[in-house]
C-alpha cells in the first residue's frame, strides 16, 4: 500500500496509539471470579482525592449503566452502599 492511499486518520492513529498509556484496575484478591460486580460496588463512592486512582478503575470496570443508575440512586437516597 503506498503512501498515497493509507486514510489520513489512520496514520494519525498509528502515530498517537503509542503516546496512550491503557490501564485497568489491578487484580483483587478479595474478588477472584471473573464476576466483577461485587468489585464494582466495593470500589464505587470513593470520592476522596486519594481514591481516585480507585474511581479510574470503576469506572474502566463497570457498565456505564450501572454508574449511571449508582448517581440516580445517590441522589435519591436510596444507593444500598454506604457512602
Amino acid at each position: 500500500m503506498s503512501v498515497s492511499t493509507i486514510d489520513p486518520h489512520e496514520k494519525m492513529r498509528g502515530r498517537d496509539v503509542g503516546r496512550v498509556a491503557l490501564k485497568t484496575a489491578p487484580a483483587d484478591i478479595r474478588f477472584p471470579s471473573t464476576n466483577q460486580t461485587r468489585h464494582c460496588f466495593a470500589r464505587y463512592g470513593d470520592e476522596a482525592p486519594e481514591c481516585e486512582k480507585f474511581a479510574r478503575y470503576y469506572r474502566s470496570l463497570c457498565p456505564s449503566e450501572w454508574i449511571d443508575k449508582w448517581n440516580e440512586q445517590r441522589e435519591l437516597g436510596t444507593f444500598a452502599g454506604p457512602l
